[in-house]
C-alpha cells in the first residue's frame, strides 16, 4: 500500500526532468498521472470480484507482480508513450493491491482488532503519498528520474517473499465456483460487460476533467462530449447492474445502503484533502517560502509524523470504546480546521505556525482514514466485504482525481485573476504557461517578484478553501457511517458460528473474527 501511493505522487517532482529527456512530451504531462489513475479506478471492481472468489494471497501477489512490471517499464522507458504505457500497467497492478491488503487483514484479523491494524496500514500508506515528492526530489537531483520508478523493484522480494510463506485464512470464499467450468463462471459471476461500462464511464469522466481548463475550454465540444458520454454510459450501467442483481460488478443493493455510501463519501472527501495538500503545499514552500525541492519535502514532515501517530491512536480508541463514528466526526472536524488554517498562509508565515497547522491536518487525516473501512466491514457480510472495499477504493481514486483537477482549476483561475492585481506588469498567460519555477525568473524587478509571490500564495489559499469544504462534507457524511459496537458484533458472531456448528476445518480461526449482521 505504501509503494502504490508513493508511486502515485512520486512522479510530480520528476516531470521537469522527464520532459527535458523526451522531446515534444509537454502535452503528455497530464497523462503521466491520469493514466495511472484511470487504470487504477477502472479495475478496482474487478479486483473486488477476484478477492471474493479466489484466495486473497494469490490474487494479491499477482497484482503486485503486475505493479512491479509497470514500474520496470517506466524506469526503462525510451519514449514518453512507453512511459505512459508503463503507468497504465502499474495502475492496473495498484488496483488490486489496496483492496487486497484490506482483504487479507479482513481474513486474518478479528473484527475487534482490525481498527488498530487498519489504522496503522492506512497511516503508513498515506505517508507514502506525502513522502513521494521528497523521495522524488532526492532521486531526481542525486541520480536520475528513472530511479523514481526503479526504486520499487527491490521492494518486491522484501515484501512479497515473506507474504508467500504466510497462511491467510480463506474460509469466507465461495466454494465450487469453477465446478461448472471457467466460461460459465466468467459469464455469470464476473460481469465483464458491467466492468467495461464502468471503466468507460470513469475513463471519459477523468479524461474530461483532465482536459477541461487545460488543453480545452470547459465549454468545448470535446469536454462536453466526454462528460455527456460518461453520464450516458453510467445510466446504461445502472440499468445493466439492476438486471444483474447480486452478481453485478457495481451491486446496487449494496451501494444504496446508507452506511455504504456514507462511508465511501467520507473516504473520498478525506482523500481529497490529502491529495490537494500533498500537491499544493510543496508549491507554497518552493514558490513562496523559497525552499528547494528536497527542503519543501522535509517541510511536510509535521504532517507525516502527526498522521502516523494519530493512525495508531485511532485503532486504540476504536478498540477500547468499540465505536468508530465519534472518532470519524472528530477527525473530519480536524481536517476542516486544518485546511481552513492552511488557507491563512502568507509569505510571512513563521515555521512554527505552518508546522502547527500541518500537525492539526495530519492528526485529522491519520485519525479518520481507516474508519470508513472499519464501518463498511462492520456492516457487510464477510463474503461481500471485498466487493464493498473495492467500491470504496474506486471512490477513493475517483474522488482524488476529481478534487485534484478542481484544485488545479481553482489555482490557475486564481493566478489569472490575482496577477494583474499584485503584479500589473506581468503577463498572466506567460507565467502560467512557463510554470511556477520560471515564474520567479519572469517576474522582472523586485516589486514584480513580490507581486507574483503574493498572487501564488493567495491562489493556494483559494485551493485550501475548497479542501476545507471537502473536509466539512466528510464531517456531514461521517454521521451516517453507523453507530455500532464492534465488540458486541464480534461476540454475537462467535455465538452464532458455534450454534450452527461452524467450528469445522479452519472454522475456529474464522469464529474469532466476527461476521457483521446487516442493519435492519
Amino acid at each position: 500500500m505504501f509503494l502504490t501511493l508513493l508511486d502515485a505522487s512520486i512522479i510530480s517532482t520528476a516531470i521537469p526532468k522527464i520532459t527535458t529527456e523526451f522531446p515534444n512530451s509537454v502535452l503528455d504531462i497530464g497523462w503521466y498521472g491520469a493514466a495511472y489513475q484511470l487504470a487504477n479506478a477502472s479495475l478496482q471492481p474487478l479486483a473486488g470480484k477476484l478477492y471474493k472468489y479466489f484466495p486473497p494471497k494469490l490474487i494479491f501477489l499477482t497484482f503486485f507482480i503486475v505493479f512491479e512490471l509497470g514500474a520496470l517499464m517506466c524506469g526503462l522507458a525510451n519514449s514518453s508513450k512507453m512511459l505512459i504505457a508503463g503507468r497504465v500497467i502499474a495502475g492496473a497492478g495498484c488496483s488490486g493491491i489496496l483492496s487486497g491488503a484490506i482483504a487479507m487483514v479482513t481474513a486474518g484479523v478479528p473484527m475487534v482488532r482490525r481498527p488498530a491494524v487498519m489504522g496503522l496500514a492506512m497511516g503508513v500508506s498515506q505517508a507514502g503519498l506525502i513522502l513521494g515528492p521528497i523521495v522524488s526530489g532526492v532521486l531526481t537531483q542525486k541520480t536520475t528520474w528513472r530511479w523514481c520508478f526503479l526504486c520499487n523493484l527491490p521492494a518486491g522480494p522484501v515484501f512479497a517473499l515473506p507474504l508467500a510463506f504466510l497462511t491467510i485464512p480463506d474460509g469466507h470464499l465461495q466454494k465450487g465456483v469453477l465446478d461448472a467450468g471457467i466460461f460459465p463462471f466468467v459469464r455469470d459471476k464476473m460481469d465483464l460487460f458491467g466492468l467495461a461500462l464502468l471503466g468507460s464511464s470513469a475513463s471519459m469522466c477523468l479524461i474530461a476533467l483532465q482536459y477541461g481548463g487545460n488543453e480545452y475550454p470547459w465549454a468545448s465540444p470535446m469536454v462536453i462530449g466526454l462528460l455527456c458520454g460518461s453520464l450516458a454510459t453510467f445510466a446504461l450501467l445502472l440499468w445493466v447492474e439492476h438486471r444483474k442483481g447480486r452478481d453485478a460488478i457495481l451491486p446496487l443493493w449494496m451501494v444504496s445502503r446508507r452506511i455504504v455510501w456514507c462511508s465511501c463519501l467520507v473516504m473520498a472527501c478525506s482523500v481529497a484533502t490529502t491529495f490537494c495538500a500533498t500537491y499544493f503545499l510543496p508549491i507554497y514552500f518552493q514558490a513562496v517560502v523559497g525552499a528547494s525541492p528536497i527542503q519543501s519535502g522535509l517541510c511536510l514532515l509535521p504532517t507525516v509524523i502527526a498522521q502516523l501517530v494519530a493512525a495508531g491512536l485511532s485503532g486504540i480508541l476504536v478498540e477500547r470504546t468499540g465505536y468508530y463514528l465519534p472518532w470519524s466526526v472528530v477527525a473530519s472536524l480536524l481536517l476542516t480546521l486544518g485546511c481552513g488554517l492552511l488557507s491563512t498562509f502568507s509569505p510571512q508565515t513563521p515555521p512554527s505556525t505552518w508546522a502547527g497547522y500541518q500537525i492539526i491536518l495530519g492528526t485529522g487525516r491519520g485519525l479518520g482514514m481507516s474508519l470508513p473501512i472499519t464501518a463498511l466491514q462492520n456492516y457487510l457480510d464477510e463474503s461481500d466485504s471485498s466487493i464493498g472495499t473495492a467500491f470504496m477504493f474506486f471512490g477513493h481514486t475517483m474522488g482524488a482525481a476529481f478534487f485534484i483537477t478542481m484544485a488545479q482549476t481553482v489555482f490557475t483561475n486564481g493566478l489569472r485573476a490575482l496577477l494583474p492585481m499584485y503584479a500589473p506588469g506581468v503577463d498572466p498567460a506567460a507565467i502560467i504557461d512557463s510554470g511556477i519555477t520560471h515564474a520567479m525568473l519572469d517576474a522582472g524587478d523586485v516589486n514584480g517578484l513580490r507581486g507574483v509571490i503574493m498572487a501564488i500564495c493567495r491562489s493556494i489559499d483559494r485551493v485550501f478553501y475548497m479542501t476545507a469544504a471537502a473536509g466539512f462534507a466528510a464531517f456531514c457524511f461521517a454521521w451516517g457511517i453507523g453507530w455500532k459496537d464492534i465488540r458486541k458484533n464480534e461476540a454475537e458472531k462467535n455465538r452464532r458460528r458455534i450454534s450452527e456448528g461452524g467450528l469445522e476445518s479452519g472454522g475456529c480461526c474464522l469464529a474469532l473474527k466476527g461476521l457483521i449482521f446487516r442493519e435492519a
